[in-house]
């Protein structure tokens, strides 16, 4: 059961890192837009591409967050007490993304819009560098089983700094590869070149983090470049071949299935760290069976992993559904 645990919580890292990871490279891609009158057509067009659905992503924020502190109490308990200073950090960036996005709407002055943009920009990519970077600690070993690990050494490792620049160059990938597919639904030619150029630009960045990263990792975290280049090679050879295959879409204008190949791309780098981590939830010094909750908890968490996926799955469908069809209007 504490496997299975495991995986719930995996699929609700994926889920979130594919859904709100798309929303985060959004406010990226704002941020290079450009001054309020240069940058006006991309920000409006990527805020009625998120508006509706952005608020709903974090859904799988607070799954993972309950899955973990519930099936593995230790674990959850360590990593609060010693990533605290980035996760703070991360809740920060959450609240000041919000806000900026709800008040560029409403504010009339150009000095208040771009405050206002400006923290939704920044915090755009403020949060998803510190959520990897807590990864990036996790992974590494840097947080001790028992808890209150050193508060700044702990995430500001090499393997850590690694994991954050990936999650904010997949982020903005994501988003500009699906901006690159609204745009041709909406019929706004110059919009598709001008994501599309982004997407390349931002996946050679991950290109080159992942090849420098396991460089990196090799001194770093050995162990886990050893897993990553046996039991998670054929998934890193997937997201290579996905995300070429994104890449090639959108250079010969074909976008529709664009987006599929940089989820399977994206979702394929995440399962590789999940299989290399494995059967490890800290470093090399915790493992999952160790860190598990009571098998009661295991199960009760099961079955309401069960239920969610029957509750909010076709709703949160559904509302992607209406949106893509531009059925749905946020007020």
């Amino acid at each position: 059961m504490s496997d299975a645990a495991a995986a719930i919580l995996l699929t609700g890292i994926l889920l979130y890192v594919v859904f709100a990871g798309a929303d985060f490279g959004a406010g990226l891609w704002g941020l290079t837009a450009g001054g309020l009158t240069r940058g006006r057509q991309p920000r409006a067009f990527m805020e009625a591409a998120i508006g509706p659905v952005w608020e709903a992503n974090h859904v799988w924020l607070i799954f993972s967050l309950v899955v973990a502190w519930t099936s593995f109490p230790s674990a959850f308990a360590a990593a609060m007490t010693t990533l605290y200073a980035p996760l703070g950090l991360a809740a920060l960036g959450i609240v000041l993304r919000g806000t900026g996005f709800a008040f560029r709407r409403v504010v009339i002055r150009s000095e208040q819009q771009r405050v206002a943009s400006a923290a939704f920009e920044v915090s755009s990519i403020i949060t998803p560098f510190f959520l990897g970077t807590v990864v990036g600690a996790l992974a590494s070993g840097r947080v001790p089983a028992q808890g209150g690990g050193d508060a700044l050494r702990s995430w500001t490792g090499a393997t850590s700094l690694l994991a954050g620049g990936l999650a904010v160059s997949a982020s903005a990938t994501l988003a500009a590869v699906f901006l690159v597919k609204d745009a041709r639904l909406r019929g706004v030619v110059g919009l598709q070149s001008y994501f599309a150029r982004r997407a390349r630009a931002s996946a050679a960045v991950v290109l080159v983090l992942s090849l420098v990263g396991l460089a990196v990792l090799s001194h770093d975290a050995h162990r886990l470049t050893t897993r990553l280049l046996g039991r998670g090679l054929p998934l890193l050879l997937l997201a290579l071949v996905a995300g070429l295959g994104a890449l090639l879409l959108l250079r010969a204008g074909r976008p529709w299935v664009a987006p599929l190949l940089a989820v399977v791309a994206v979702a394929s780098l995440v399962l590789a760290w999940g299989i290399a981590q494995y059967p490890y939830v800290l470093g090399t010094h915790l493992s999952i069976a160790e860190a598990a909750a009571p098998r009661p908890t295991l199960v009760s968490v099961a079955v309401i992993f069960g239920a969610a996926l029957l509750v909010c799955v076709p709703s949160l469908t559904l509302l992607y559904v209406l949106h893509q069809r531009g059925r749905l209007v946020e007020p």
